[in-house]
């Protein structure tokens, strides 16, 4: 039947919460059949209704099946509407998050420091586009007392769309970096995009947590006019002692906290999560707890042990920033032999022979024992790396490592996520 946008509220609150793949369905969802380049989910909401949903949510009107199917003009539409109109009844705090390196990390980290106090909801996983940010918002619950929503993005115009569902109170950007640089137009287009978030703190209000040392994110703030905002390192400040392998900082009071994350970068990242943690009451044991008990998972910034190798897994994405702040990282530990493997940045458009022939000149300045490149825009970063060991594809990679064993070795794996570089692992064994 056919149904406004407006009435799904309802649906949706007397449902068991909102699927959109029918290998997931649970008994009570509400089945959105979302279109995609090369499927037609429309074609799978009688099978949804079959397995249970209590409803399918359609934008074909071929596939009707009776009042269980709800016709809509839109379906992607009718969920991002679904969602703000949910968003509206909440009245917990919406902490929203974006950058261009170490916001899936820093989500990660909300969420362990302010669990130490508070039902705490985040992002799961790497739902933080136009789909995942309403389905994340739609998978809050009446008990969680607090949500940590990530925004990801590819282009101007996307974190716009993003907040406006989410409608955060409270606001934070790790960084701006080179990434996504084809989508953006370049990293003044980035700084554009990302900054949508904090248009929207400007003209709706709400806080704003910024990093310790003044740098653009401070600039992007201030030139928005927004004054009400949280300096990490001021209500619990911190000092550094080393960030190899992971991250070790004391306290005010003498307490020294070991993190599992590597590098400077994270120190970074963990600051602003405790400075959140203290904006909302927690005491600085919570927020010690919730930096040391941590652990990262999904290969980013992941220690694995792998036969008689260490290997830093950080596989799930790459840009020239996130890639100069691994590998310098990584150059500076004192573990030996040390061994890069890494993996195309993507999305880089006009600038990815440039981007990678740069990064073929960074690690010409260090001394790694082997350095391993893979993909077809690596080839860019020979022009630097004459010594380099050069595969098109992975596949290449893993038959040479079973040729030629790496044992008792350091190694950091790093590629974006479209080549998956995690797929060494086996071949890392011996």
């Amino acid at each position: 039947m056919k149904i406004l946008n407006s009435a799904l509220l309802e649906f949706f609150l007397s449902s068991t919460g909102v699927c959109t793949d029918t290998r997931k369905i649970q008994a009570g969802n509400l089945f959105f059949a979302l279109k995609g380049p090369n499927f037609n989910a429309n074609a799978l909401a009688k099978e949804a209704l079959e397995k249970g949903a209590l409803a399918a949510v359609i934008d074909d009107a071929a596939y009707e099946s009776g009042d269980k199917t709800l016709l809509v003009e839109d379906g992607l539409k009718a969920l991002q509407d679904l969602a703000r109109d949910f968003r509206i009844t909440l009245s917990i705090p919406v902490i929203g998050l974006t950058g261009s390196n170490g916001k899936t990390t820093t989500k990660e980290l909300l969420f362990s420091v302010l669990s130490q106090k508070f039902h705490c909801y985040a992002t799961a996983g790497n739902l933080n586009n136009h789909i995942g940010v309403p389905l994340s918002i739609l998978q809050i619950k009446p008990n969680h007392e607090v949500a940590v929503i990530e925004m990801g993005a590819n282009k101007q115009g996307d974190i716009k769309e993003l907040v406006e569902i989410a409608q955060p109170t409270h606001s934070l950007i790790t960084n701006i970096g080179k990434a996504h640089l084809e989508g953006f137009g370049g990293e003044a287009g980035v700084r554009k995009g990302k900054g949508e978030l904090f248009d929207y703190v400007a003209q709706h209000g709400g806080t704003v947590f910024l990093p310790k040392d003044k740098n653009v994110v401070h600039e992007m703030s201030h030139e928005r006019g927004i004054n009400t905002f949280v300096l990490a390192d001021e209500a619990m400040p911190t000092k550094l002692i080393e960030a190899k392998p992971t991250v070790t900082f004391s306290c005010a009071d003498g307490s020294i906290v070991k993190s599992h994350l590597p590098g400077i970068y994270n120190f970074e990242n963990i600051q602003m999560a405790i400075a959140v943690g203290k904006a909302f009451g927690l005491s600085d044991e919570a927020c010690r707890t919730g930096i040391s008990s941590y652990l990262p998972t999904n290969h980013r910034s992941q220690f694995i042990k792998i036969g008689s190798n260490q290997v830093l897994m950080d596989a799930y994405n790459a840009n020239p920033s996130s890639m100069e702040a691994a590998i310098s990282h990584f150059a500076e530990t004192e573990n030996n032999p040390k061994i890069v493997i890494l993996g195309d940045m993507f999305e880089l458009g006009d600038l990815s022979a440039k981007e990678h022939e740069l990064l073929g000149k960074l690690i010409a300045g260090f001394q790694f024992s082997k350095v391993l490149l893979v993909g077809e825009h690596m080839q860019h970063a020979l022009i630097n790396l004459p010594q380099a060991y050069y595969f098109p594809d992975k596949f290449g990679l893993h038959n040479w490592l079973q040729d030629n064993p790496i044992t008792n070795s350091f190694l950091l794996v790093k590629g974006s996520r479209g080549i998956q570089l995690e797929s060494v692992l086996p071949f890392l064994e011996s």
